[in-house]
């Protein structure tokens, strides 16, 4: 997970390591059972449409939240459903069989897989984004993750750089502990990021793509908000990485010569609005639980129809913000100006819906500080996923201000 927002973490006993299978829950629960299962052929395999599949996504998430939340990482069924739903193929390049998709589906996709559950709706969206960045690395790499076919999750945990990358004959060697790797129990593969030294001798931020059977998963996430996404930490102990899976963090800066246009535009203008889409999609589950457990019209509180107005066009709002985001990324004209356009439009749309719900939250009385209020819930879930660094404000709103003044025509 890139630069994941700080939250209080725990060690314990529990790692993974080599072929031990990192899907089992902790402990058994009947909440694990498939819900969907009557919904799929009785030959296991995956015959949905893309909206039958993103139902049957919400429909198990939604089932298997209070699991996911209590076990902090997605059941084996939500992981499973989904790469049936798509995401970890949406930008995959099409050459290795994936979808190349647009930013637009990614957000609708996965803002609606938050609505059934955040930490699923946040999953989703980074197993997309690191089949992106994925596509970064040299041809034989890809084939490395690709060759069987684009439905590989992979997990990340590149900025900041951690651990250590020695230089050998070839390649690099990995040692040494990386945090908050978003799915990663359910991952094949992970991406991972040190400093190297460059030709030059100055140093640069390069990423490294390995085997998740060659890393050990450290159970070290207890998160305030977002506990369902399993963001673990990883260890990897003399772990030799070819140079063929391997490229800089600066090369997502510059578009892929020959590429979809998901390729062609920059990182940084579509890193923020990638993270926002669980945002929305929790901040309107936030909006629905609110309704249905406090309701808009209770006796003696007249104000609850406008705190109701007052919210949902903010987060309506927030959801237009993104979505001209996502259609800028996928069609507009890539300058310095729409690049910084969609930083402070991803942010400004997290922090309304942030704000929005921090009012639900403090409006529900004394049912939202019950542990199965799901307004509590949603409003831990937007609250941990709106501090992600790539949503800073007052970042997005330097970069922005940096773009503006040379173009006259800023909007």
């Amino acid at each position: 997970m890139l630069n994941a927002p700080e939250a209080p973490h725990r060690a314990t006993a529990r790692t993974t390591a080599g072929t031990t299978d990192p899907t089992t829950p902790l402990t058994t629960d009947p909440l694990t059972t498939d819900p969907t299962a009557a919904d799929r052929p009785q030959d296991g395999r995956n015959t949905a449409g893309p909206q039958e599949a993103l139902n049957l996504l919400a429909k198990l998430a939604r089932h298997d939240a209070h699991t996911a939340e209590e076990q902090r990482r997605l059941t084996p069924q939500v992981a499973d459903a989904l790469v049936d739903a798509g995401f970890p193929r949406h930008f995959v390049p099409a050459r290795w069989g994936g979808a190349a998709g647009s930013f637009a589906g990614l957000l609708a996709d996965a803002s609606a897989a938050a609505e059934a559950c955040a930490a699923t709706g946040w999953c989703a969206a980074l197993f997309a984004a690191h089949g992106r960045l994925a596509a970064y690395l040299p041809e034989q790499g890809q084939r490395d993750l690709w060759a069987d076919g684009p439905d590989v999750r992979i997990a990340a945990s590149i900025i900041p750089p951690q651990g250590r990358a020695t230089e050998v004959a070839d390649g690099w060697r990995l040692d040494g502990e990386w945090r908050t790797a978003s799915g990663v129990d359910h991952a094949e593969w992970v991406l991972l990021a040190s400093w190297t030294l460059g030709p030059d001798g100055i140093r640069e931020h390069r990423i490294f793509a390995v085997p998740r059977t060659e890393l050990t998963v450290r159970d070290t996430w207890d998160p305030v908000g977002l506990r369902g996404t399993g963001s673990n930490s990883v260890v990897g102990d003399g772990v030799v990485v070819p140079a063929r899976r391997s490229f800089t963090l600066s090369a997502l800066l510059s578009p892929l010569p020959d590429a979809a246009r998901c390729h062609r535009v920059p990182y940084p203008m579509v890193a923020g609005l990638i993270f926002a889409a669980p945002v929305l999609g929790a901040a309107r589950a936030a909006l629905q639980a609110w309704t249905d457990e406090c309701g808009p019209t209770a006796p003696g509180k007249p104000g609850r129809s406008l705190l109701l107005a007052r919210t949902s066009a903010r987060i309506h709002a927030a959801g237009l913000l993104l979505e001209h985001a996502a259609d800028r990324a996928d069609r507009g004209t890539v300058t310095p100006l729409s690049v910084a356009e969609n930083r402070r439009d991803a942010a400004t749309a997290a922090a309304m819906c942030r704000e929005a719900v921090d009012e639900l939250f403090h409006a529900s009385g004394m049912r939202g500080q019950s542990s199965d209020s799901r307004v509590q819930r949603a409003w831990r879930d937007v609250t941990t996923a709106a501090g992600h660094g790539a949503l800073d404000l007052e970042t997005a709103a330097g970069a922005y201000a940096d773009a503006a003044p040379a173009n006259r025509g800023a909007r």
